[in-house]
């Protein structure tokens, strides 16, 4: 199944398509199926149409854009540092977002000044990494990593000082957005729009990829030009962490289990793994999301404590699994 995209691939849209249904169908308003069809196909809405496509349907779609630009981001992570466990928030990118995110709260601005301060404090930190791990010297996977966690570092400094300095008021506000939640999201148009060039980008490089995993002395010596495809992959994953955070703030996990999850299962080619983390990505926050507004409803929990709750015990079997694979064991 690994190496047959005729199979995973559309194995995992099924997979994606049965969660958006069910994303659908599920609240506290009843909703079947009959209504969902009314309401997509544009006839006159009920109530429950209406919840659908007013509520519903902004939201899974933000859930599934936002899984899938994580899973993305972190697949194209994972190839960059050559480490099966970095997450796209390894760098420090989602620390200057965060930064960003908690100074328009502070200032008492949301909406469409809360994302542009976001993606902003996002590409600041991404430009900070890029510019110190470059140096004059060569830009190392090293180097880059070492940097990127000491910038993140820096970056909650500063969150930790907002959060000591913000009224209580906007206390709530500011912890739901440092621990992901969807409730007030919208149709990710610009969202989607990155998503999608992502995986066109990510399909491209996709065989070029696959060689620089070998090394960079036999990347190189096939003809790819190893450093400007490490800055494209730097540049492209960050660009897709920086869209996902300014969603729905910070979800962790989603980005680190998801792309180590196919390996495991044998996936090995870039041009068939980096789609099919988008499709997991995205499915997996759909239902992860789904649980958030029903499981103690009518409370609502921000997404990423689900996304953490989940992925702590499945990222562990993961390790388990992997290290009895490899000849492991006690």
């Amino acid at each position: 199944m690994s190496e047959r995209p005729f199979i995973l691939l559309p194995s995992l849209l099924l997979l994606a398509l049965c969660s958006l249904l069910v994303s659908l169908v599920t609240g506290s308003v009843e909703t079947n199926f009959r209504e969902l069809a009314a309401a997509l196909l544009g006839d006159e809405p009920g109530l429950a149409g209406r919840v659908v496509l007013e509520l519903r349907w902004p939201r899974a779609a933000a859930a599934f854009v936002t899984g899938g630009l994580l899973s993305l981001a972190g697949g194209m992570m994972q190839v960059l540092l050559r480490n099966p466990l970095a997450d796209p928030y390894v760098l420090g990118v989602s620390g200057g977002a965060a930064t960003g995110a908690l100074l328009s709260l502070l200032l008492g601005l949301g909406g469409l000044w809360l994302h542009g301060a976001a993606f902003g404090g996002a590409l600041l930190s991404m430009l900070i990494v890029f510019a110190l791990a470059h140096g004059r010297g060569s830009w190392t996977v090293s180097r880059l990593l070492l940097t990127g966690i000491v910038i993140a570092a820096g970056w909650g400094a500063v969150i930790s000082f907002l959060l000591a300095v913000s009224p209580a008021q906007d206390l709530r506000g500011m912890l739901f957005w440092l621990m992901g939640d969807l409730g007030y999201a919208t149709l990710p148009r610009s969202g989607s729009i990155v998503l999608l060039a992502g995986i066109v980008l990510a399909v491209g490089m996709g065989r070029a990829l696959n060689i620089l995993a070998h090394g960079e002395l036999t990347a190189a010596s096939l003809g790819i030009r190893v450093l400007s495809l490490r800055r494209l992959v730097y540049v492209a994953a960050s660009l897709l962490t920086a869209a996902a955070v300014t969603i729905a703030g910070n979800i962790g996990f989603v980005g680190l289990v998801v792309p180590h999850m196919l390996r495991l299962q044998g996936v090995r080619d870039n041009r068939i793994l980096l789609p099919a983390s988008v499709l997991l990505g995205g499915s997996l926050l759909l239902i992860a999301d789904t649980l958030s507004r029903t499981v103690l409803a009518p409370r609502q929990l921000p997404v990423g404590i689900l996304t953490a709750l989940i992925g702590v015990p499945v990222f562990l079997y993961l390790l388990h699994r992997g290290r009895t694979l490899h000849g492991g064991g006690e």
